[in-house]
């Protein structure tokens, strides 16, 4: 290994606990700071600092055991770890870094100050915003105040229905989301959530999601994993498809975003992209600094994981281009479709991940989450096509998600 043989990472779900493989692999010691003693990380962590992901006087403690911290998802305290940056802890991506990329406001906001294609937005609480009254104004200005608020909300220039509201920070898998499709959908909204911490967004119609994993190494070196299509469920990760097959001038696309926000934030790590693809073309949809559900089928169909480039950024190594070893890959989520909370994780859905185990080709990776609710990601199956043609390996992608679907079926739709 390169500068850092012993890596220290915030959270211990299953992005840590495929880390912690990846790092096994590659002889680093991996220390994990998680609150669950039987979190999916904590059996392959080197040391365990068991504490809430947010509880800074735990990540000093864990900074004491490595010599560079990352993090599992991007629910970071930025101002509580600033003075462990100012007294030399090394977070790789740096906090200065992560802090545009923390909530989907600043996102949409540095996208905007790229010129990065993506949806057209605004910020809930600009709805029937007042404009600032004078001194001697207030008192008319309090009287269309409340006659505003027996209006219905108004939106604001250039938008309409439908739209879709997202929670700024904390939503994840299509929690803190809600699609708005008229004047009462907006009414609710408003009475539900502080608006302050919700923006709106245009409702794209597009033809696919797209979604790439990139590294940037601490010599500013940039990568990508193949594009990849995605498919959602219910607005969660159902399947990925890799790769996609994209014309030159779309990959190429894809990686001059990728490498001009990575380049533009001095972002050391791996960061991945969310992608509407359509009419008008590639526009980001979310950015995650971080590992990815939509990388996960890397690690057999690559030459290098998603996990491999975090380790090697992290460590100080420089990164090479990663490679497909296999014409492509399916990647397959295994939601729960049972609610099972009494299971062992290690005898929940015993039979399918056999028959799962059972197909060729197939690899099975199984989180060893305590209870199974409907919906929640218990494990993926990664399924490696042999097919070289790009459409007779769609087809191939196709028949085996059939197969995949005949043992693992889909959770059962959920009241909204």
């Amino acid at each position: 290994m390169g500068a850092a043989s012993s890596v220290g990472i915030v959270g211990g779900g299953q992005l840590a606990w495929m880390l912690a493989e990846a790092a096994r692999r590659r002889g680093v010691e991996l220390h994990v700071q998680t609150p669950g003693a039987h979190d999916p990380a904590v059996a392959l962590g080197a040391s365990v600092v068991q504490a809430d992901v947010r509880d800074v006087q735990a990540t000093r403690e864990l900074a004491s055991r490595c010599s560079a911290i990352s993090f599992e998802n991007e629910w970071v305290d930025l101002e509580g770890l600033a003075p462990l940056a100012s007294d030399g802890v090394c977070f790789l991506p740096n906090l200065d870094a992560l802090g545009p990329l923390v909530c989907k406001r600043s996102q949409r906001e540095l996208l905007n100050r790229f010129n990065l294609p993506s949806p057209a937005w605004f910020p809930l609480q600009q709805v029937n915003e007042p404009e600032d009254p004078s001194a001697d104004e207030h008192d008319q200005a309090d009287e269309q105040e409340q006659a505003k608020a027996e209006e219905p909300p108004l939106l604001p220039q250039g938008f309409a229905y439908p739209l879709m509201a997202k929670a700024a920070s904390g939503g994840y898998d299509g929690k803190g989301t809600a699609v708005l499709r008229s004047d009462a959908d907006l009414e609710d909204l408003l009475q539900r959530v502080d608006p302050q911490t919700w923006i709106v967004e245009e409702f794209v119609s597009f033809e696919l999601e797209l979604a790439v994993v990139a590294a940037r190494d601490q010599s500013g070196d940039v990568v990508c994993l193949p594009v990849v299509q995605t498919h959602q469920h219910q607005q969660v990760c159902d399947w990925v498809f890799a790769p996609f097959e994209a014309s030159h001038a779309l990959q190429q696309s894809v990686r001059n975003m990728a490498a001009s926000l990575l380049t533009s934030l001095n972002y050391v790590g791996v960061l991945s992209i969310e992608f509407f693809y359509g009419p008008r073309g590639l526009m980001i949809n979310e950015l995650a600094p971080r590992t990815h559900n939509s990388g996960h089928y890397s690690i057999e169909a690559c030459d290098q994981s998603q996990f491999d480039l975090q380790l090697s950024c992290v460590a100080g190594e420089r990164v090479a281009e990663p490679a497909l070893v296999a014409p492509g890959a399916l990647m397959v989520n295994l939601l729960g479709f049972e609610e099972r909370n009494g299971d062992d994780p290690a005898a929940q859905y015993h039979d399918q991940r056999q028959a799962l185990t059972n197909l060729a080709d197939a690899h099975l990776h199984w989180y060893g989450k305590a209870g199974s609710s409907v919906g929640r990601k218990l494990g993926h199956v990664t399924v490696l096509l042999r097919q070289s043609d790009p459409e007779a390996r769609r087809q191939e992608a196709m028949q085996r998600l059939d197969q995949v679907r005949q043992i693992w079926p889909l959770p059962p739709a959920q009241a909204v």
